[in-house]
């Protein structure tokens, strides 16, 4: 008897072992994504400059009668962007934890990015000089004036998405769930900010760039956005698996270098300033949400030794912090943007967290 049950149990592990490897092998599918825009009239900047109009594009998946759920994207990025297979992939197919056949999820593009309003649409640099509270407030506006809705079930983002959630949390307390990730919810400083600051400078101090009514986009963008990254992206370990001699780290920096740069030099420029006065500590005590905040061990922009996370998310009423380990296969300050190292987490959190 106890050689059948074992064989029926054996069989049973097989068969699941195998339906398992098939699911995990089929792309996830959700509803299609819509994109639209929502005009914002008479928007005031922080520097109190008003837009007769702002122009906030959006992409949303699934029905707008489910519970809301907002993602916020990183610094040169878009909400588009998002719906990827290391993202969207692994978060809003069936039975996931952002079932978009269950949940309302909307993607906005910031001011100055994506198809939102930016410096290139004319202005160049006579655009208004946006900050992170200007782009929630933008995205608030999105929320309660355009799609009509007065509670959101989650509002989670990654990198310059996560430090707007943070903001999103004390300025905007709308939501059950906040989730911050690849961030810290303290002023920018440290590395982080001076090669930051050295993309803008290195655009402003570009001849090229002539005070940003050139016809060409100057050289140095390119150059400025490559060294930026390899220096605060990609993971110490990973680069190391992917570049171990020095050829292989000449051909990988030559196929950067070569790249063509698509972006505008403008955009850039005002999407890296716009984090110079990012400070949210002082709300802190104010979140009333649940919030989970995410980084990874081998973030190169928000390096978990200096032990900030753990001081500050004490300070929260309900946070919690998860830190993803680091490995030859996480990327760094990229890591948080592949679901697949913290959707478990995600999902316990949307399984616990009242609903107010």
């Amino acid at each position: 008897m106890l050689n059948i049950f074992f064989k029926a149990i054996s069989s049973m592990a097989c068969s699941l072992l195998l339906f398992t490897t098939f699911a995990m092998a089929q792309p996830a599918t959700y509803p299609t994504p819509q994109e639209g825009d929502a005009v914002l009239r008479d928007f005031k900047f922080h520097t109190g400059e008003v837009f007769p109009e702002l122009k906030i594009h959006y992409t949303t998946v699934g029905d707008a009668k489910n519970p809301a759920v907002l993602v916020l994207h990183g610094t040169t990025g878009s909400g588009m962007g998002m719906v990827n297979p290391g993202f969207a992939g692994e978060l809003f197919g069936a039975g996931q934890a952002l079932d978009a056949t269950k949940y309302f999820i909307i993607l906005p593009d910031a001011i100055g990015t994506g198809k939102s309003t930016k410096p290139s649409d004319g202005l160049h640099a006579k655009f208004p000089k946006y900050n992170y509270d200007d782009m929630v407030d933008a995205q608030y506006r999105l929320v309660k004036e355009h799609f009509k809705i007065d509670r959101l079930r989650l509002v989670i983002g990654n990198s310059m998405g996560g430090m707007q959630t943070w903001i999103w949390a004390s300025k905007y307390p709308i939501m059950d769930i906040a989730v911050p990730m690849a961030s810290l919810p303290t002023e920018m400083s440290s590395r982080n900010w001076m090669l930051r600051r050295l993309i803008v400078d290195s655009i402003r101090k570009d001849p090229e760039w002539m005070n940003g009514n050139y016809t060409a986009q100057p050289k140095s963008v390119l150059f400025a956005s490559v060294f930026f990254n390899i220096a605060t992206n990609g993971g110490t370990q990973a680069t190391y698996k992917a570049a171990p001699t020095r050829a292989k780290a000449d051909a990988i920096l030559d196929s950067r270098l070569n790249a063509k740069f698509t972006g505008d030099a403008n955009d850039y420029l005002y999407q890296w300033e716009s984090s110079g006065d990012y400070n949210p500590s002082s709300g802190l005590e104010k979140i009333t949400a649940t919030l989970l905040a995410i980084n990874s061990a081998d973030d190169e922009r928000n390096p978990p030794e200096n032990g900030v996370m753990e001081r500050e998310i004490k300070r929260v009423k309900n946070g919690s912090y998860y830190l993803v380990p680091a490995s030859p296969d996480t990327a760094g300050h990229g890591t948080t943007g592949q679901a697949k190292w913290w959707k478990t987490e995600l999902a316990k959190v949307l399984t616990t967290a009242p609903k107010k």
